[in-house]
């Protein structure tokens, strides 16, 4: 009789674990194509929560490169700079991009060159710890236009990466 409450709690708590697990969804998700002697690249998506509770991706891996870190560009002085942040918070029933200019997964460390059409696993960390496994796509990212150039800061800056 003693052990049917620790497996209530075990099978409430795989219960829980799995609908949170279905409140997280991604889409969208490509990787940037390279020129073959680069040796980073940036991952891009559209995060949504689904659920009633505010998430946060707090890491990311993938085979595809030794480092995946968790980027921002902020405006400091005019200057836009890429800066490494801890979280990229995701608010309950709601969607965040991780698109070119904003928040951002760089690959870091190349383990090869990324071809265009090649599939790229990566595997997304939440702060309660449940993990996203998914492919990415690597494609090409066309580049602006001079209309869409003019709108843009002079200068880009990766200082204090």
């Amino acid at each position: 009789m003693s052990w049917r409450l620790p497996m209530v709690a075990l099978l409430a708590s795989l219960a829980s674990s799995a609908a949170l697990a279905d409140s997280l969804r991604v889409e969208g998700a490509h990787v940037r194509a390279v020129p073959p002697v680069s040796t980073t690249t940036a991952a891009f998506m559209v995060l949504h929560n689904e659920g009633e509770a505010d998430r946060s991706l707090v890491a990311a891996s993938t085979p595809a490169a030794r480092v995946a870190e968790l980027h921002n560009h902020v405006d400091v002085d005019g200057v836009m700079q890429m800066r490494r942040v801890e979280a990229v918070p995701v608010p309950a029933n709601a969607s965040v991009s991780l698109a070119p200019g904003g928040y951002h997964l760089m690959l870091i460390d190349l383990a090869a060159p990324l071809h265009e059409g090649d599939e790229v696993t990566l595997s997304l960390t939440f702060d309660d710890g449940q993990t996203l496994e998914l492919e990415a796509p690597v494609r090409r990212i066309e580049t602006m236009n001079h209309d869409q150039m003019d709108h843009q800061p002079e200068e880009m800056s990766h200082s204090g990466h």
